[in-house]
């Protein structure tokens, strides 16, 4: 019995030690976090590609075992996706600038639910993001990074040359315009080459002027693209569009700068004009060793009215999962939480819907003033663009794109442009 006994308790002595070295083993696997492979592609490029791969070494650190490979899309990002889903490749995860190219996956079933976060994305946000990234009561978009895009951003330099100073209405804007060139200086800085940047434009004007409830019912095609609203803000947009003598190279200058090239003829020492009209991210694409307030400044795009006075719109870079594996899930677990959103609001050129991240986060002063301004206006709007049928709002040489592009060629076809536009949103709509 002696022995039987002392059998026994060597047995359980070596199973006991079994399961320590297997709860070691378990332990030391959380402890490197999930495995796998990650691939991704989105629309970041330049410095935007450069603080995303920041956020995913701060990843890495804790999943040392998974390898992500990005490869950046630009503007070209919606027709890759659309292209690898179709040939039935397609990237675990997708950063998409428009909720609408998401929408469309979601509902085709090549886009996977993300509700694992839902939980965690409702604490840190406003429910208006949620919803955008929300299709059939199941989540599948992660609007990671935001931006205010109703900003001016100006070369101080050339302001106090001119004896300039920040307009808050629209003709004030327009007299400023007058006075940056009186003074030598051409006044606007236009990306017509990146056809986004002229629907920005457009919706913001459109936004101030029309307002809310038009914005709302041309978003979603319940009035047509020849409504009178819509061919007053596209005369409103020609009176800077088309004054070609304040654009550096005239009609055919804008048309052939893209935006980083636009950011660099006004955020920089030797500049070629004073205002560039975009969103927050600009000074990601800073080139030259420029300061924020001594060397260029900020103001809100200019009211239209009153009632819309403090009216913003904005846009926002999606996140979906395109393959459903435990990596994907903890980089988007991850990207979810208001640590991955500081590394990023560190670096600047960025805003977050995560209300979490500290409004120290953004060390930019220019950057905190628009974050905080995109948090707590009391209208905001998405950008239309992105919300519409990406083949209409948001493909390269075609739809709104183009067709912008080709009123900036002849800013005075009011009534041939809206036409135009009412035709390809048709067609896109199935209408």
């Amino acid at each position: 019995m002696r022995h039987h006994r002392w059998y026994l308790l060597a047995l359980l002595a070596l199973v006991g030690a079994g399961l320590v070295v297997a709860a070691t083993a378990d332990a030391a696997r959380q402890a490197r976090g999930v495995s796998g492979s990650i691939s991704i592609i989105g629309k970041w490029t330049g410095g935007e590609q450069k603080s995303f791969l920041a956020i995913v070494d701060e990843f890495k650190k804790k999943n040392p075992d998974v390898d992500v490979k990005y490869t950046p899309g630009g503007d070209n990002t919606p027709q890759l996706v659309s292209t690898a889903v179709a040939g039935g490749n397609p990237p675990d995860l997708a950063i998409l600038p428009q909720p609408g190219l998401m929408r469309d996956l979601a509902r085709r079933g090549a886009a996977k639910s993300i509700n694992f976060i839902k939980p965690t994305v409702l604490k840190n946000e406003a429910k208006v993001w949620v919803d955008l990234g929300t299709v059939n009561g199941k989540f599948y978009g992660l609007v990671f990074k935001a931006a205010n895009k109703s900003t001016v951003w100006y070369n101080t330099k050339l302001f106090k040359d001119a004896g300039a100073k920040p307009a808050t209405t629209f003709p004030a804007f327009l007299k400023l315009a007058k006075t940056l060139k009186a003074s030598g200086s051409k006044a606007y800085a236009i990306a017509a080459a990146d056809g986004w940047t002229l629907t920005d434009l457009f919706e913001n004007i459109y936004l101030k002027q029309a307002g809310p409830k038009k914005y709302d019912l041309l978003t979603t095609h319940k009035i047509k693209w020849t409504d009178a609203s819509v061919k007053a803000t596209l005369r409103t947009m020609a009176k800077i569009v088309g004054d070609t003598g304040n654009i550096p190279g005239g009609r055919s200058g804008a048309l052939q700068t893209d935006f980083p090239t636009s950011v660099t003829q006004v955020l920089t020492d030797n500049p070629k004009a004073a205002m560039n009209i975009e969103g927050d991210f600009v000074p990601s694409d800073i080139k030259a060793n420029v300061t924020a307030i001594k060397d260029y400044n900020v103001f809100p795009f200019p009211s239209l009215k009153a009632s819309t006075r403090s009216a913003i719109m904005g846009g926002g870079d999606t996140v979906i999962m395109l393959k459903d594996n435990a990596a994907a899930r903890a980089l988007v677990s991850f990207l979810a939480t208001p640590q991955a959103s500081t590394i990023w609001a560190n670096r600047g050129g960025f805003s977050s819907p995560n209300k979490k991240v500290k409004a120290s986060a953004y060390k930019d002063p220019l950057n905190r003033r628009t974050a905080v301004a995109l948090a707590t206006a009391k209208v905001f709007r998405f950008d239309m663009s992105d919300l519409q049928p990406a083949s209409f709002g948001s493909t390269t040489g075609q739809g709104e794109w183009k067709l912008f592009q080709d009123f900036v060629s002849n800013p005075s076809d009011v009534n041939g442009i809206a036409a135009k536009l009412e035709a390809a949103a048709k067609k896109a709509y199935g209408k």
